[in-house]
């Protein structure tokens, strides 16, 4: 049974993140056994589109992993890209704070025989083993709910890097809160409101992301070295195409504004216009709408 996959040592009996009922019905569709495309073109729900689509997966599936590397998955969620780190490495250790998204993720993926879920605060949790990968796939942004103390984000990279080995990778996806998108009248992601990242989240508590600089500068203050950036676009949660450094976008390359999957949105100004001349001033990464990041 996929309960065995569940790890509940650390769990205090109490989901404190969840999208609601609707998580109910994602855990009656994996355990159904039915085919996940064919669920897809049936529900109409962003979150199932959410946890369940495959594009998800894109984020990562690309990568080169080593097939004898173990990885730690730190707020895996319904397991998204879960499936993936088990089929792409030879042993996957998942956390996540809610038992009904573990189960979830664990109806899903606990047949490949290699995954164990821990349920709990990423703080209170004791793991003895170090890994060779370490992800937090829309997980730092969050650090300030779950981490105590004035610096929470610094803090939840130093206690990651405790938990890799020598030359081992963390690997970060994360909004920008420069990204063109906010510019042009999207809504922040976590908070739904305009431009709170671009003000500075004056008004918001426990959320927070970060521009590229500010990124280089916690991982730098954390003890990681040189961190390798790419950029998935339209935004890393459903990419279709990840652009880096050493192959950035060219004028013409990208398209329209970015999709508000579960709101509505305003268009300021075509984000297309605006795109070209960013791309020919040399400006993509710094106003691409995510990043994805790698660090030893």
């Amino acid at each position: 049974m996929y309960e065995d996959v569940l790890n509940l040592k650390f769990y205090k009996g109490e989901d404190r993140y969840s999208d609601g009922d609707i998580e109910d019905r994602l855990l009656e569709l994996c355990e159904s056994g039915q085919d996940l495309d064919e669920i897809l073109r049936k529900e109409q729900d962003w979150p199932i589109l959410y946890h369940l689509s495959d594009i998800r997966e894109n984020v990562l599936d690309w990568y080169g992993f080593d097939p004898q590397g173990t990885l730690l998955e730190i707020g895996a969620g319904c397991g998204a890209v879960t499936g993936l780190f088990c089929r792409k490495t030879a042993r996957v250790t998942a956390i996540d704070l809610s038992k009904r998204r573990s189960a979830i993720n664990a109806a899903r993926n606990g047949r490949y025989g290699n995954l164990e879920i821990f349920v709990g605060n990423f703080e209170d949790i004791r793991i003895e083993n170090t890994f060779d990968y370490v992800t937090l796939i829309g997980v730092l942004e969050y650090a300030g709910y779950y981490i105590s103390g004035d610096a929470p984000y610094a803090e939840m990279l130093k206690r990651v890097k405790s938990f890799l080995k020598p030359g081992g990778k963390l690997i970060i996806a994360i909004e920008n809160k420069y990204g063109l998108k906010y510019w042009a009248g999207a809504p922040e992601d976590h908070t739904g409101g305009l431009f709170d990242g671009i003000e500075g989240y004056g008004n918001v508590k426990g959320i927070q992301t970060f521009s590229r600089p500010e990124l280089i500068r916690l991982l730098s203050e954390a003890g990681f070295e040189e961190p390798e950036f790419y950029y998935p676009m339209p935004d890393y949660k459903l990419p279709d195409t990840i652009y880096s450094d050493r192959f950035l976008p060219k004028p013409g390359m990208l398209g329209g504004a970015a999709a508000a999957y579960d709101r509505d949105r305003c268009q300021m100004f075509r984000e297309a216009a605006a795109w070209e001349g960013l791309i020919k001033d040399g400006q993509f990464p710094y106003f691409a709408n995510s990043f994805l990041v790698f660090a030893s």
